[in-house]
C-alpha cells in the first residue's frame, strides 16, 4: 500500500510540475506576442488613440492569459492535495 501511495503522490507532484511549466510557457508566449503586436502597431504611422487601444488590447490579452495560467496552477495544486488526502499523505 505504501508503494502505491508513494507512486500516486509522485505522479501527482509530477503532473503539478508539468502543468506549472506549461502555464508558465503559455504566459510567456502570450506576453511576447502581445508585446510584439503592440510594438508592431506603434511602429506604424497611426493616431495616438489607435496606439493606446492597441497597447490596452495587448495588456488585456497578457493579463487574461496570466489569469488562465494561475487557474491551471491552482487546479494542479488542488489535484495534488486531493491525491494526498485520498492516500493519507496529508496527515
Amino acid at each position: 500500500m505504501a508503494d502505491n501511495t508513494q507512486k500516486m503522490s509522485f505522479q501527482a507532484g509530477e503532473a503539478k510540475g508539468q502543468a506549472q511549466e506549461k502555464a508558465s510557457t503559455l504566459i510567456d508566449k502570450a506576453g511576447n506576442t502581445a508585446q510584439s503586436a503592440k510594438e508592431s502597431v506603434l511602429g506604424e504611422k497611426t493616431s495616438p488613440t489607435l496606439m493606446d487601444k492597441a497597447g490596452n488590447a495587448a495588456q488585456y490579452a497578457k493579463e487574461s492569459v496570466q489569469g488562465a495560467g494561475q487557474q491551471v496552477m491552482s487546479k494542479a495544486q488542488g489535484a495534488v492535495e486531493g491525491v494526498k488526502n485520498a492516500t493519507g499523505m496529508n496527515k
